[in-house]
């Protein structure tokens, strides 16, 4: 739950009329909320944070929410497999004779 300033519980409709006005002054395309919260999980992902770091800035206790909400996207991919091939082929040297 969030509050005000004063303590007092934001209602769920206050909560979503600020998140619209908010796209709207930003000129983006309309979307909920709730997707936000998968867009900053995964671009935590993507910055590379920790789970646990990931779980406290989200505000989860379960690791079950970062598997839900952070998803494993294309530049992630594409970063392990170039990591990947680092790791299997650059230490194989060709011979000599083939520089």
């Amino acid at each position: 739950m969030f509050t005000n300033e004063a303590g007092a519980p934001i209602s769920p409709r206050t909560d979503w009329s600020h998140w619209k006005q908010l796209l709207k002054d930003a000129g983006l395309r309309d979307s909920r909320l709730h997707d936000a919260r998968h867009t900053a999980a995964t671009i935590l992902l993507l910055l590379g944070v920790s789970q646990p770091t990931m779980m406290t800035v989200m505000g989860w206790s379960n690791p079950a929410m970062a598997q839900r909400y952070a998803h494993v996207v294309d530049p992630i991919r594409r970063d392990v497999a170039a990591r990947l091939d680092v790791l299997l082929w650059d230490a194989v040297q060709p011979p000599p004779e083939l520089e």
